[in-house]
């Protein structure tokens, strides 16, 4: 807008949001296809959030209504699912267990000692967050029915090892697998568009082969999916080498031993991968885009940086400047930027904006706008043609 109609200097206003980064999905297609380990992703993944909300067998919440369905609420205004929704799922179970024995402890003393007027009122002041408390434990004892299945397990293993990019025959014999065992299509797309990314495409013949197993296994209304795939460029064969080990090396994808209890890196939201999209907005933010331009250029579609300069009438190609000092806005906040996903973004990565934005040493408060919500589950199901 800047380019087609300059804006005199005099004229200019200092904008509240001093940056904005425009990301489209296209570009990071690795990280909605894995599954998010964050306790608001993995609700997403099992149970698919929906306009803040889950909807579940009231059974599950603890409710003697066998077959009634109810809607679980699942915003900040929440206390306790504002501490833990970010959290990495194995942590999220130790704080509840942490939480609930404390509140026995507590329990314990109120009925076994004598208690002053004002303990009792702390002690009923806690008691307030007990429906929060039950609700949550209730969640993570569902959703652990779904992570600790050997299924779950092996699925997360394989994109680790699809991500590392270790072994293609391994990941090539467990798609096979999955496609033979008959397990949920989207599942199966889900690994498939991954490997796919990864090693730029698959070799014709392996190709070929898993093309006709895929329609043997689910039938042939699917070749209407696999061709929807092809066309998005998201099942292709290879015809060149894949960047994908240059492009994980150059912006650390996979971080070793990752702390998921005490996280120094935006790894901890899929226990050992940081977001591809996500270190983007880290690089642009902290020192702009020139110094990662080589990387830049191995991922899809064009990419640019422009400054809108206070004092000139039209916009230098810059880097931004990420200095406390520059973007402090007048009375001293920090400046904004505003994270924009064009054709979604999922919760984890939302919740590893969350966590650059709290780290010690950084000018910015982010802001995040997208097209939508999005899992590797709903992506994937776009791409599905029921027939008939």
């Amino acid at each position: 807008m800047q380019a087609e109609e300059p804006v005199n200097s005099p004229d200019m206003v200092v904008p509240e949001i001093n940056t904005l980064i425009l990301l489209d999905r296209e570009v990071d297609m690795v990280t909605p296809m894995l599954s998010q380990l964050t306790y608001e992703g993995l609700l997403d993944e099992c149970l698919h959030v929906n306009n803040g909300s889950v909807e579940l067998d009231a059974s599950i919440m603890g409710l003697q209504q066998e077959g009634k369905k109810i809607k679980v609420p699942l915003n900040s205004s929440d206390k306790l699912f504002k501490e833990i929704r970010d959290l990495n799922f194995e942590v999220v179970v130790q704080i509840l267990r942490q939480k609930a024995t404390s509140m026995k402890q507590d329990y314990t003393e109120v009925t076994t000692t004598t208690q002053s007027v004002s303990e009792l009122k702390d002690f009923v002041k806690k008691l307030n967050s007990l429906p929060e408390m039950t609700r949550h434990i209730n969640l993570a004892q569902h959703l652990s029915t779904f992570t600790s299945k050997p299924a779950f397990l092996g699925q997360l293993d394989m994109e680790h090892t699809i991500v590392e990019a270790q072994s293609y025959d391994i990941c090539f014999e467990y798609i096979e697998e999955l496609i033979h065992k008959q397990e949920p299509l989207v599942n199966v797309l889900r690994l498939l568009i991954l490997f796919s990314i990864t090693s730029s495409g698959l070799p014709k013949k392996q190709f070929d082969y898993l093309r006709r197993e895929l329609l043997h296994s689910y039938g042939f209304e699917h070749m209407a999916t696999l061709n929807n795939l092809e066309k998005a460029g998201l099942l292709r064969k290879q015809e060149s080498k894949s960047n994908w080990l240059t492009i994980k090396r150059a912006l650390q994808l996979v971080v070793e031993d990752t702390d998921t209890a005490n996280p120094n890196d935006i790894a901890y939201v899929f226990s050992g991968y940081a977001p591809l999209s996500i270190r983007l907005v880290q690089h642009a933010v902290r020192s702009g885009w020139r110094p990662i331009e080589e990387i830049l250029k191995l991922l899809p579609g064009p990419h640019s940086e422009t400054k809108r300069g206070r004092f000139s009438s039209s916009p230098s190609y810059d880097t931004l400047q990420a200095s406390a000092n520059i973007d402090k806005v007048a009375d001293g906040r920090r400046s904004l930027v505003l994270v924009v996903f064009i054709g979604g973004i999922t919760f984890a990565e939302i919740s590893a904006l969350r966590f650059l934005s709290a780290q010690e040493g950084m000018a910015y408060d982010l802001i995040v706008g997208t097209t939508k919500i999005v899992s590797g589950h709903s992506l994937a199901e776009t791409f599905v043609e029921r027939l008939g």
